[in-house]
């Protein structure tokens, strides 16, 4: 049946199995942008002779510019389509991860990597709509999980790729693979891509129609209930993200090579987890899926943050727990980020510029709370991991029960695009 819906003329002829590649590749670009990097960041930062903060705004900066773009990436897709902002944006993307190879010192590393988050804007917020324009909710959360689960392979091999080129070939190599993976991905679009969004809506970049359209997003309750379950999961991986590689390798005292091995165990259990989220999608629905994965990552934060106020300070008393939370996190993104444009068909272009804004302002507070807080513990770490688990559990328990069957939006308000639908 899936096969069948996509590949009908509506949807350019496109068979199953390339949107789920074509999807996990444009999804699977951030992982690329930052678990790849990773290994290479405390190289970076000593070669530069940086201070922590600086070498974090080579992240935050770069997410805050990837949440802020997709406000104009958004629109522009619902009145363009997606296809030509994918092209445009894998474009950018491409030259300048290529140009980040050859900078000389740490804010030109920063600005590259700002280019590089305001293009990786348009590459994922195209993925998330695209979607939207071929499934409905229940569905597309199924669907998404295919392509995060191809997400979770690309991540799984990103860090200790990133770790070895580093290792072998120095920080500079590491850097260039971004760029490659934007060429190959590029390529792959032009080659098959066919455009989804079946009517443009050509008023969706006037002002007024752009207000309405935020207004209405931002008062749907079933928006706000699965945007911030999606928000709080991103902020506790981000956590760990902006924090593992300075406790693993300067506190902890592990190798780098072992460390993109421990980011590749991370995102292997993150891949399960998706494998899960399909699984119990089918036997008991969004609410009670959400709610079995907000245990798991209650019991996931509560354990990495008892353990290091237990005195307990070894490598796998933070990543076997970790390893529990992105069980969860394999849930909690398919579900968060197709609940969060469900109920916008005809705006899934703003809503999940929206969703995909939330997430990143979150990353930005966490990184720069993060570079200012790390004193060479591992506390920073395991008890922020522990505050967002709180945060994750009592969202999916609450928000996501109330709201998570909200009704259809008002028919005007939510939907501007009425006259070309």
């Amino acid at each position: 049946m899936t096969g069948t819906h996509l590949t009908s003329p509506a949807h350019g002829g496109m068979p199953a199995g390339f949107v789920v590649l074509a999807l996990s590749l444009l999804l699977g670009i951030q992982p690329v942008t930052t678990d790849l990097f990773l290994p290479a960041l405390p190289a970076i930062t000593s070669g530069f002779g940086a201070h922590v903060s600086q070498a974090q705004l080579t992240l935050t900066a770069m997410l805050l510019a990837f949440g802020l773009s997709q406000m104009v990436w958004g629109p522009l897709s619902d009145r363009y389509g997606r296809k030509p902002i994918l092209l445009c944006g894998l474009t950018l993307y491409t030259l300048a991860a290529g140009c980040s190879v050859f900078t000389n010192d740490m804010p030109g590393l920063v600005t590259w990597r700002i280019l590089q988050g305001a293009a990786m804007g348009a590459v994922v917020m195209a993925g998330r709509a695209i979607v939207r324009d071929l499934y409905q909710p229940e569905q597309g959360a199924r669907v998404l999980s295919k392509a995060l689960s191809g997400l979770g392979v690309i991540a799984a091999f990103s860090a200790p790729l990133g770790g070895w080129v580093a290792s072998q070939f120095g920080w500079r190599a590491a850097l260039s693979v971004p760029a490659l993976f934007g060429a190959v991905t590029l390529g792959l679009l032009l080659w098959r891509f066919q455009e989804t969004l079946k009517q443009p809506n050509p008023s969706a970049l006037q002002p007024a129609v752009l207000v309405r359209t935020w207004r209405a997003i931002l008062s749907h309750p079933t928006f706000w209930a699965y945007s911030l379950l999606a928000t709080v999961s991103y902020a506790g991986l981000f956590t760990f993200l902006a924090a593992s590689s300075f406790v693993f390798i300067d506190v902890l005292h592990v190798s780098r090579f072992h460390y993109g091995w421990y980011l590749f165990t991370m995102a292997s259990c993150y891949l399960l987890g998706t494998f899960l989220c399909r699984r119990l999608l089918v036997r008991v629905g969004v609410k009670r899926t959400v709610a079995l994965a907000g245990f798991v990552t209650l019991t996931a934060g509560t354990l990495m943050g008892g353990l290091a106020w237990a005195g307990v300070l070894h490598p796998m008393a933070i990543l076997l727990p970790f390893c529990i939370f992105t069980l969860g996190h394999g849930v909690h993104q398919p579900c968060g980020q197709a609940g969060a444009v469900g109920p916008f068909p005809h705006a899934a272009g703003a809503a999940s510029a929206l969703a995909g804004l939330m997430s990143m302002l979150a990353a930005f507070g966490v990184g720069t709370w993060l570079g200012w807080r790390m004193d060479g513990t591992v506390f920073p770490l395991t008890n922020g991991l522990w505050f967002w688990s709180v945060c994750i559990a009592t969202t999916a328990w609450t928000l996501v029960q109330r709201f998570g069957d909200a009704p259809k939006p008002p028919q005007r308000a939510s939907e501007p695009t009425g006259k070309a639908a």
